[in-house]
């Protein structure tokens, strides 16, 4: 008489259970035999062939050859916890509140004002050299909606410095929420991705690397990528910008890791730890003198009505 084991769920017989197996004692025509629940793994599940083919979309091409230029970029990380506490306190007081992106993205537009280093960018054409461009020009990651599916598309703001954070908060949300809305770099990458991959290349290769005003104005001289609203945070981003700003999720009392990701032909580590330790003076400064400002004149706005 030999055992024959069967999961315990299948069990009907007397038996003792060992995991999720159960040994039962019964006839088995002098063999002992195995039942296989589904949940058990078999070299023939390994041979049933699964999943489609997806072809690429117009923006995914696009991406693909913005960090096929990216990669070449040798970037480093240097990273500053931050204190943002008076800015919370702006917030809380302002009526209108825009997203914490323009607050960055002003903030480090205006210490490149102070820092020239910030708006540089690395020129292979016709030698190797640096070209310091005369404003800042922030290329913000956005997640839109076109075509049913969710991609990547950026949105220039040239000079945020100047500009009003209410203004830079309503672009981006027109952008965000307008199919179609591009710069003319990325209506013209769209339009030739049905070209051959290295005359692609030769198009990009000559925006970034010949025409220092046209890379500024439609690649950015500096990049913003966050996701800290969906609780996680960039690592080290890639971009074919010189400068990447990232921060992480900001807890109750204003805390947050802050990285700029720079290219390192440019410009040094100590220069950028300056340049962050500014950035954080200039949100608790400047950014949120700003926010208590509009507060006031809404809330004077609200008593004259």
């Amino acid at each position: 008489m030999l055992d024959r084991v069967v999961p315990a769920a299948a069990g009907k017989l007397d038996s003792v259970a060992l995991g999720d197996w159960a040994i039962m004692t019964g006839p088995t025509d002098g063999r002992r035999l195995r039942e296989r629940p589904a949940y058990e793994i078999e070299d023939r599940d390994l041979q049933t062939p699964f999943g489609r083919w997806l072809r690429l979309s117009p923006n995914r091409v696009m991406i693909c050859d913005l960090l096929h230029f990216a990669k070449q970029v040798p970037t480093n990380i240097a990273q500053r916890r931050m204190k943002l506490d008076r800015l919370i306190s702006a917030r809380r007081q302002a009526t209108l509140r825009p997203g914490w992106c323009v607050s960055f993205t002003k903030a480090f537009a205006a210490v490149a004002t102070e820092f020239p280093q910030l708006r540089r960018s690395y020129m292979k054409f016709p030698w190797p050299h640096i070209f310091e461009h005369g404003r800042s020009v922030a290329s913000v990651a956005v997640e839109r909606t076109d075509d049913q599916e969710p991609e990547l598309f950026f949105a220039k703001l040239p000079d945020p410095a100047q500009r009003r954070l209410g203004a830079l908060d309503r672009y981006l949300k027109k952008f965000a929420r307008t199919p179609g809305m591009n710069s003319k770099a990325a209506r013209i990458g769209l339009r030739m991705t049905w070209l051959p991959r290295p005359l692609r290349h030769f198009v990009w290769w000559w925006s970034i690397n010949v025409l220092p005003w046209d890379r500024a104005n439609e690649i950015g001289t500096f990049g913003v990528t966050v996701y800290s609203a969906l609780g996680a945070e960039a690592i080290h981003p890639l971009s074919p910008t010189s400068f990447v700003l990232t921060y992480g999720p900001i807890d109750e009392q204003g805390g947050v890791d802050v990285r700029i990701i720079y290219d390192h032909r440019i410009i040094d580590g100590a220069t950028v730890a300056r340049a962050l330790s500014a950035i954080e003076t200039q949100l608790n400064g400047a950014i949120a003198d700003e926010l208590l400002r509009a507060g006031k004149v809404g809330r004077s706005q609200r008593l004259a009505g």
